[in-house]
């Protein structure tokens, strides 16, 4: 075996390129990452504020660089450091991880209304519904409610 071969390595692409055979149309948005909807949360709290990404990296104690490409999505950032960020914007990490969960709910509807046949299936997947308050109770009490595909 030579050199050449020992230092050749699999790519594997994080995001993997349709191929011709996908039958999902072209014009669809990709599946959103989380680390992408959490980034888009932090930078919209903070223009809101109107404040500075220097000024929030200083108050969280994040060095600016990080803290823009957190913002930017290109850096999965621990959970120290999106709460130090969402601390400095006067959030806690729950109000950063909900903002983000119902923007993944948002974008997830609208992809699936965006592939979806006149009966409202798409290739097989069915509509996802909740519930009315459907409880359960558990070993620790009542537990949260229910979602249903139907």
């Amino acid at each position: 075996m030579t050199i050449r071969a020992t230092n050749q390595a699999d790519v594997i692409p994080l995001r993997p390129l349709p191929t011709t055979a996908d039958p999902a149309p072209r014009d669809l948005p990709r599946e959103p990452l989380w680390r992408d909807l959490v980034g888009e949360v932090l930078r919209r709290e903070r223009r809101a504020q109107g404040r500075t990404l220097k000024d929030v990296s200083e108050a969280s104690r994040i060095s600016m660089a990080y803290l823009s490409e957190v913002e930017r999505g290109r850096k999965e950032a621990s959970s120290e450091v999106l709460a130090a960020a969402a601390q400095a914007l006067g959030l806690t990490l729950a109000d950063v991880l909900a903002l983000a969960g119902e923007r993944l709910v948002s974008l997830t509807a609208a992809r699936t209304r965006s592939r979806s046949g006149p009966l409202g299936t798409a290739g097989g997947h069915r509509s996802v519904r909740t519930t009315g308050p459907v409880r359960a109770t558990g070993p620790a009490g009542p537990m949260g409610g229910v979602l249903l595909a139907a």
